[in-house]
Formats: C-alpha cells, structure tokens, sequence
C-alpha cells in the first residue's frame, strides 16, 4: 500500500480514508482489483490502537465510494 497526501494527479487512483489512524491520506489504490476493496479494507496502520502490524478496517462510504470510513482496529 501506498500512502502519499491528496494531490489532483491521483485522485482518479486513490481512496480517502476517513476517520482512524488514516484520516486524511490518499491511499493509492492503482492496480488492486475491485474484489479487493469493494467489501471494505483492512490496511496496515503503525499509528492504530494496536501499534505495528496492526490494522485499519475501513468500508466504502454508501454513496461516495471515493471515500473509506473507519469501522475499527484489529490486531
């Protein structure tokens, strides 16, 4: 996973997380297939309530699936 600010060239590729430990990141999401992030994420977070290796559960936002919203941390 890649994970770089908010820019008008990626924006196409990208999802935005919001909420969690990724609020705000645009998340590159080029090459992954829709089966892999059509159900939701869980994506690598150091920065979660379970520190490294932890992760980030995140589901498409009903209505802009542009948008990620934080649905937890798991271990």
């Amino acid at each position: 996973m890649s994970v770089r600010r908010t820019s008008q060239a990626t924006r196409a590729a990208g999802r935005t997380p919001a909420g969690g430990p990724l609020d705000g990141l645009l998340l590159d999401i080029t090459g992954w297939r829709p089966e892999e992030i059509d159900d939701g994420v869980a994506l690598r977070a150091e920065a979660g309530q379970f520190g490294p290796g932890g992760r980030a559960l995140y589901d498409p936002r009903p209505g802009d699936p542009s948008r990620w919203d934080w649905g937890g941390d798991s271990p």
